[in-house]
């Protein structure tokens, strides 16, 4: 472990049950145990959570970032003993996660509204795929089609082909942070009233969330957005552009940036071309803007193109993967990857804790669960005194 592990971080003190899977509420889970909070992750003994088998190579990795900072307690959920063990955690717990189908914690005598009779502290985040309520409520729901659905995949990939993934879960890990930040809203409003809630999150709407003017550029004006690639429609100079040995990231699109642009690419009189003159006038011009700016970038080398770019002070930058990533002096110097001992798998990097915390910073102080049910016997001692 790196010297982060000293660090107690931001929710210390704050006790966490997560009875979720896959990658929604485990997500959730780990945002909030990497900023302190004690999470205790209830799996199905002998199988655990199905994230442990996720991911490329002989040994998956995935699980190694999921399910750090928490420990590990054996507990089927569909057995009376079972759901007494985890009644009796979560009435110790400030929050308690879960995304399974809406009433599944009923059937499992775990209403959320009767535990917080009993925890009148508890803080339950519900992560579902169409929320708790609503004609939709009782459909299966993954974060696909939550993109789907939210308007995500309408408008990802090429305008000739049909929608594209992103390439991550987008839709699990959105619904996962917002319900991260419901809970953490949710224990502050706490200390005033001193009273638990719950947190309804949806899959779906929390894609909506994030798609912009998308709403309202169709209810106002009648815009419908559709599928552009790697261009930002009416938003030029912003694309992908062609070197000599790769591709690199242009963002010149204010009218300040593109002037820095054009004297970068010796062509001043752009910038005062009636085509390109302004914001409105460059979105109209787009095409033939990017094939401009493409014909000059395909005259250098990416490295080049980037210290122009820089010299010049426009926003650009290369397009990295993980390689890249684990070689770039940026990315070491705040600590964005971070190294982690696993004794199963030696020094992992994987992604750093984020936000950044000046004073109680969040850290990776505890690798992910080895065994299914390690740690049920020390969660017993010391939330339940067994």
């Amino acid at each position: 472990m790196t010297e982060q592990t000293e660090k107690k971080g931001a929710l210390h003190g704050i006790r966490v049950v997560e009875v979720g899977q896959l990658i929604a509420g485990p997500f959730c889970g780990q945002l909030l145990g990497d900023m302190g909070a004690e999470v205790v992750k209830i799996e199905p003994p002998e199988t655990g959570d199905p994230m442990r088998a996720w991911g490329q190579g002989d040994r998956p990795t995935w699980w190694r970032v999921i399910g750090r900072n928490k420990y590990s307690v054996a507990a089927n959920l569909r057995t009376p003993d079972g759901q007494e063990l985890a009644r009796k955690l979560i009435l110790k717990a400030d929050v308690l996660i879960e995304n399974f189908r809406p009433g599944t914690l009923e059937r499992w005598s775990l209403d959320p509204e009767e535990l917080i009779k009993l925890n009148e502290r508890l803080i339950v985040v519900r992560v579902s795929g169409y929320g708790q309520t609503g004609p939709y409520a009782q459909r299966a729901g993954f974060g696909g089609i939550a993109e789907a659905m939210g308007g995500w995949r309408k408008i990802v990939g090429e305008p000739d082909r049909p929608p594209s993934r992103m390439g991550i879960s987008i839709g699990d890990t959105l619904a996962a942070t917002y319900g991260c930040m419901g809970a953490l809203a949710a224990l502050h409003e706490r200390e005033t009233s001193g009273r638990g809630q719950i947190v309804d999150v949806a899959l779906y709407e929390s894609v909506l969330q994030v798609m912009e003017g998308l709403i309202p550029e169709w209810a106002v004006a009648g815009h419908k957005r559709e599928r552009t690639g790697s261009r930002l429609p009416g938003i030029a100079p912003s694309n992908v552009y062609r070197c000599s040995d790769g591709e690199f990231l242009i963002g010149a699109n204010q009218d300040s940036v593109f002037a820095r642009l054009c004297d970068a690419m010796g062509r001043p009189d752009l910038i005062s071309d009636p085509r390109y003159a302004d914001h409105a006038a460059r979105g109209r011009h787009q095409q033939e803007l990017d094939d401009l700016i493409s014909a000059w970038t395909a005259q250098f080398t990416v490295d080049e193109l980037e210290g122009t770019m820089i010299e010049y002070g426009v926003p650009a930058g290369r397009i990295l993967d993980a390689e890249d990533m684990l070689s770039d002096p940026h990315f070491a110097a705040r600590e964005a990857i971070v190294t982690v001992d696993d004794p199963e798998l030696g020094p992992t990097p994987m992604q750093g804790t984020f936000p950044k915390l000046s004073r109680t910073p969040s850290s990776v102080r505890r690798n992910a669960p080895r065994e299914v049910g390690q740690d049920t016997d020390e969660i017993r001692r010391r939330w339940l005194g067994e």
